[in-house]
């Protein structure tokens, strides 16, 4: 694929970062069932330095237990160097969703036995200046292009995992994968970004997103016993008990 511009750069960390990567998937790839967040593609200082996304680099390496060499892309910006498990950023995305992990999870194996974690998209686009650009943002030939590719590599993923329901982390990832997995009879929700970016992500993020989890019946540790959807059954059975009482 070529992009044109305003990009200049793109990286592929699932290259570069090849080792971190495949550590990840290895570790906690394997099981089925689970439930699928479903990232957009990665940050500068997340996966784009770890290979893991929403790769904080602090994160990854001491909770989520990941660390390995990563090389450098082939053709590196200069305002963006990959610097691996060296990078002193952090990406305030992945600080937000694997610290609520952490935090409500407390080892990593308790919550990869509940969920999973992807991108849509593996690949980083940026300017000239440095600055991010998204998928949403490219050019419409562009756009088309990547996303045929990316539809395709989500439906194997879902193909491999038998997730049991797939939640967008945003906006753009819940459509994408509404529309690459409208034929699956998949369940499909959504949750807010933590994006610094987003207003409402800055105002207790964590909080919201228990809610809107709680609303598609997957519920937390503090929340409930449950990692996992309620079935149709057991969402009734919760109406007809609140109406009784």
């Amino acid at each position: 694929m070529r992009f044109g511009p305003p990009v200049t750069h793109v990286y592929n960390p699932l290259r570069y970062a090849a080792a971190s990567h495949e550590q990840y998937l290895k570790r906690y790839g394997s099981r089925k069932g689970r439930i699928l967040l479903l990232g957009m593609n990665p940050g500068p200082f997340g996966m784009a330095q770890t290979g893991v996304p929403f790769g904080d680099v602090t994160l990854v390496r001491d909770w989520i237990g990941i660390r390995a060499p990563v090389r450098k892309p082939r053709h590196e910006h200069p305002e963006r160097p990959v610097l691996g498990f060296d990078c002193t950023r952090s990406e305030v995305s992945g600080s937000r969703l694997w610290g609520w992990a952490r935090d409500r999870f407390g080892a990593p194996d308790r919550f990869f036995r509940a969920f999973f974690v992807v991108n849509y998209c593996p690949l980083v686009f940026m300017e000239k200046s440095g600055r991010n650009r998204t998928p949403n943002l490219l050019a419409k030939r562009e756009r088309e292009e990547l996303f045929a590719d990316c539809d395709r590599a989500l439906r194997a993923q879902v193909k491999l995992l038998d997730p049991a329901c797939v939640i967008g982390v945003g906006g753009f990832a819940e459509r994408r994968a509404r529309e690459a997995l409208a034929e699956l009879g998949l369940t499909v929700g959504g949750m807010l970004h933590p994006s610094p970016a987003s207003p409402r992500a800055n105002s207790g993020w964590a909080a919201i997103i228990e809610r809107q989890l709680g609303a598609l019946g997957v519920l937390v540790p503090g929340r409930g016993s449950r990692t996992r959807p309620q079935s149709q059954a057991e969402r009734s059975q919760k109406l007809r008990n609140k109406h009784d009482r």
